[in-house]
């Protein structure tokens, strides 16, 4: 019989799957909603809900509690501060999985972990559009026009190296040597054309 071996292994060792499950909880409790394997979101479901429900405490034992988990102190404050007060009158169940197929590749089973109410509250968190926007937009769109008309300085010259004058030089003489062998065939195609005629004759 194998008793006392709940939970799920994920091919770690103990203290790595407790980094992980507390990797996973924070980033959880920052975006409200994560991406995640199927078996990942399971294992951390009970562990991110305990969390919680020591957050709805409100002191300052139980925010240490917390903080032995989570070391960002920014979504610690937002435990307590927030998500504490959206699930103070429910008695449990403040996250949602849902299944998102397998994996292109190892074909892993994926899933999406959110926390309850994550949907409204983002919505409610997005600014409306207005005339602060318009103006913010105007004003960029003058910084672009600003940039376009600013030339750009032109580039100096760089100063002839040693080996480019020979190089120069070497072909120089290259173009002065070939019309003397032209020259010399040029003569020797009339001197043979001359016997051809004295013969001829």
């Amino acid at each position: 019989m194998k008793h006392r071996v709940a939970g799920r292994k994920l091919g770690r060792t103990s203290m790595h799957r407790i980094a992980l499950l507390r990797n996973l909880s924070t980033e959880l409790f920052r975006h409200e909603r994560i991406r995640t394997t199927l078996m990942k979101a399971k294992e951390l479901r009970p562990f991110a809900e305990k969390l919680i429900t020591l957050s709805k405490r409100e002191t300052l034992h139980a925010r240490r509690l917390v903080l032995r988990d989570i070391h960002d102190k920014d979504v610690v404050g937002k435990i307590f501060d927030t998500i504490s007060s959206r699930f103070a009158q429910r008695p449990g169940g403040y996250t949602r999985i849902v299944k998102l197929g397998p994996r292109r590749g190892d074909n892993a089973e994926m899933a999406l972990i959110e926390l309850i109410g994550a949907e409204t509250a983002k919505k409610g968190a997005q600014p409306a559009e207005g005339k602060a926007g318009a103006a913010d937009a105007g004003g960029k769109a003058e910084e672009k026009g600003k940039g376009a008309a600013k030339t750009k300085p032109e580039k100096k010259a760089k100063p002839a190296r040693e080996g480019d004058e020979k190089d120069k030089k070497h072909a120089r003489s290259k173009a002065a040597a070939k019309p003397k062998t032209e020259s010399k065939s040029k003569s020797k195609s009339g001197a043979a054309t001359r016997k051809v005629g004295k013969s001829g004759s």
